[in-house]
């Protein structure tokens, strides 16, 4: 994991009306007893009383209060937001990596959705690639170890963070175990489009200095009917995207199949599922490959 800025100091970044750094404010709330309450606050969270310094929740003071936009926990009522990835379809072009990071101003240190080049396996021994985003599992690790809830689970399927509550801990990061996260270490540069549209933690920016950031399967898209640019952008529709409860994908190709169909009939299987953390994304093993990579004569997109 590398440091924006290249050899530039990193700097604690904290609360800078109180002159906490992140470390000092999350020792003081790991410390409280009422550390609970907070985690299941709603609405508006005056921080500077939960740190002990002379403001209530709701009453005027010398810190700064701050809008956290606390998680409902609901997302899109009766929806399930699933993906399948067909390994057999991808040709390791990376259009989905650039219409994902175009969409969300991702910096070019980093990827939401990563395409890893795989050896090959068994007799042929034909490598193939692997495309891989959060998987926001059902089961997920990186919620449990957060201590402000910065980090939740919806009832839609769907892992967001909240980068208003975050404090910087990289909890969530070490638990991961698909290594999903990115930190923000130095100042982001956001673009005026970024800055225009304002926060929210369904598309995750503008960004900010010291927080927590990941693929977050596009759920403003999802709740008008349109697939992610990962799905939508990839030329061999390779990745599919729907609502299991609808029982239906669809990928960028226009194909819209049986879910169910498509992961039996695959022999689908979930990246290390033997850890229990119950990803909501399915693979299809890369068999008879019906693509020539790009650095092969004729492949590419």
């Amino acid at each position: 994991m590398g440091r924006e800025g290249g050899n530039q100091e990193v700097k604690e970044a904290g609360d800078p009306e109180s002159g906490l750094s992140r470390r000092q404010i999350l020792q003081r709330i790991m410390g409280l007893g009422a550390a609970g309450a907070m985690a299941g606050a709603a609405g508006e969270v005056g921080l500077t009383s939960l740190l002990g310094m002379g403001c209530s929740h709701g009453q005027a003071g010398k810190g700064k209060t701050v809008v956290a936009l606390t998680p409902d926990g609901k997302g899109v009522p009766g929806r399930r937001w699933i993906m399948v990835i067909d390994l057999s379809r991808c040709d390791g072009c990376g259009e989905c990596m650039t219409a994902c990071s175009k969409m969300h101003f991702v910096p070019p240190s980093r990827q939401w959705i990563k395409v890893l080049r795989m050896p090959g396996t068994g007799d042929e021994g034909a490598p193939f690639y692997f495309p891989q985003p959060c998987y926001h599992c059902d089961n997920p690790p990186c919620t449990k170890v957060c201590p402000v809830d910065a980090t939740f689970k919806r009832e839609d399927g769907i892992v967001l963070i909240d980068n208003e509550r975050c404090i910087g801990c990289r909890f969530c990061m070490a638990a991961c175990p698909y290594s999903a996260r990115s930190f923000n270490w130095g100042a982001p540069e956001n673009p005026p489009e970024a800055e225009a549209r304002g926060y929210s933690p369904e598309w995750g920016y503008p960004r900010k200095t010291g927080t927590v950031e990941k693929c977050d399967f596009c759920p403003d898209m999802a709740a008008k009917g349109i697939l992610p640019p990962c799905t939508s952008h990839c030329p061999m529709g390779a990745i599919y995207y729907g609502d299991e409860n609808e029982g239906t994908v669809s990928n960028g190709a226009g194909e819209t199949v049986n879910l169910r169909n498509l992961l039996r009939k695959g022999g689908a299987y979930r990246h290390m599922e033997e850890l229990g953390t119950e990803p909501r994304v399915y693979y299809l093993p890369p068999r008879n490959p019906k693509y020539k990579a790009p650095d092969e004569a004729g492949g590419g997109a």
